[in-house]
């Protein structure tokens, strides 16, 4: 069914504009100031609403196969549309790992059939992201990029053949940076919170160390390289530094290290993750890392898990949040609304930069897969994960007051979310 998005303030790369939209066979149509609908066009009044295009997130866990306890594709993409994402890619620690041509498409079988939104998965680095060899990284072509989330290199030869291969294949090397000798049975950020509280901390040395030395193992292989989660100071100041000196690197961070510190953590599992939400000097470091273009993008790490893996305080609980349909909604209160970032730069962290590093998604252009998401700014509720599409419901957000609820959320022209609040005329 074509459909017809009319009045409603349209953010392009080019700009904001006040205009209509026609969508069909799956494609943006015609973007101009006023348009009649089509005979039997689905026709939605977007007055007082915004267009975006769809968010991407280069950091999800989607659990199936393996674990779909905790979640589906069908449950986490649909969670992905309703939190305004129209493009995901899937991290590799499921069962079995994707860590070869075989394993990789019973992956994508499940995902071309389930998926309501667009999925890449990620291959992984190395056999069961075990860290001992290579995986068949050549025969995994459908492959977004590689990573072994979840778990660091500990070897730095082994990183290096890593690179040196990925290299060669012309894809990204996404790393989780985790120096498993500098944990100390640490299990929150080793900060004023552990402190007081009797916890376990773990030190921020402990990313930024092998950040360190991944920057060096790039230089030497010219590796396209991307950090994952980024969340201490440290990491911050090498990767600025990195950059600065052509080592082609990009990074991402979360929305729970930009607007919470260790301060902020309560004895619930919904505030455990990994790396840990860490001390205020590290929150204000990422903010100043997305404002000055250090920090290139904001990923969830969108990590389910079931209710009781996540009940059993910050010691026992699982490492992992939610976040696929909250991160638009507190990164809009806490960041845009406060006069941090501009709306256009924060949708540059959620949309533009993830598209262009990563060579996915699309922009909001005629000619275009039609790839769109509405919102309401102005609309003001408390997060509730009751509601949530996701299997997933642990969320340091619960229960906060923010702005912005998704209205309808277009994947290749076709609705995959529709509040009921956006009425349709036929």
């Amino acid at each position: 069914m074509d459909i017809l998005l009319k009045n409603g303030l349209i953010c392009t790369d080019g700009g904001v504009l006040r205009a209509d939209l026609s969508v069909s066979e799956g494609r943006i149509a015609r973007i101009a100031e006023s348009l009649e609908p089509s005979a039997g066009s689905a026709v939605y009044d977007l007055s007082n609403q915004v267009l975006f295009p769809g968010f991407t997130d280069v950091h999800v866990h989607l659990r199936e196969p393996g674990f779909s306890y905790k979640e589906t594709i069908a449950s986490g993409t649909a969670a992905a549309a309703r939190g305004g994402y129209t493009t995901l890619c899937a991290m590799p620690n499921l069962n079995p790992v994707p860590d070869c041509k075989g394993n990789l498409e019973a992956e994508l079988r499940i995902i071309r059939d389930t998926a309501r939104v667009r999925v890449y998965p990620y291959g992984a680095l190395t056999r069961g992201e075990k860290g001992k060899e290579l995986a068949d990284l050549a025969g995994m072509g459908e492959a977004v990029a590689f990573s072994d989330d979840g778990k660091g290199v500990q070897t730095d030869n082994m990183m290096r053949a890593a690179m040196q291969k990925v290299k060669e294949l012309g894809k990204i090397l996404v790393a989780h940076c985790e120096d498993e000798n500098l944990l100390f049975g640490g299990y929150i950020h080793d900060g004023a919170y552990a402190k007081l509280h009797g916890h376990a901390g773990i030190p921020s040395e402990s990313e930024w160390r092998q950040i360190e030395r991944d920057i060096a193992l790039a230089k030497e292989t010219g590796c396209r390289y991307h950090v994952c989660h980024v969340s201490a100071k440290e990491s911050v100041v090498l990767i600025r530094k990195a950059k600065a000196q052509g080592v082609d690197i990009t990074c991402e961070t979360a929305p729970h290290y930009l607007l919470l510190h260790d301060m902020d953590l309560q004895e619930d599992g919904r505030f455990k993750m990994n790396p840990p939400i860490r001390g205020e000097e590290d929150r204000q470091a990422l903010i100043e890392g997305i404002k000055d273009g250090t920090i290139d993008m904001i990923a969830t790490d969108h990590a389910p898990h079931a209710a009781q893996e996540k009940n059993r305080g910050l010691k026992g609980s699982l490492n992992g949040v939610v976040g696929l349909e909250v991160a638009f909604p507190v990164l809009y209160t806490g960041l845009v609304k406060k006069d941090i970032l501009s709306l256009n730069e924060l949708i540059a962290l959620l949309h533009g930069n993830p598209k262009r590093r990563f060579g996915i998604g699309s922009t909001v252009a005629e000619g275009q897969a039609a790839d769109l998401t509405v919102f309401d700014l102005n609309a003001e509720y408390e997060i509730a994960p009751n509601e949530f599409l996701s299997k997933g419901r642990s969320t340091p957000f619960e229960g906060n007051s923010v702005f912005g609820r998704c209205l309808l959320t277009l994947c290749g022209g076709e609705v995959v979310y529709q509040d009921k609040r956006l009425a349709v005329e036929q």
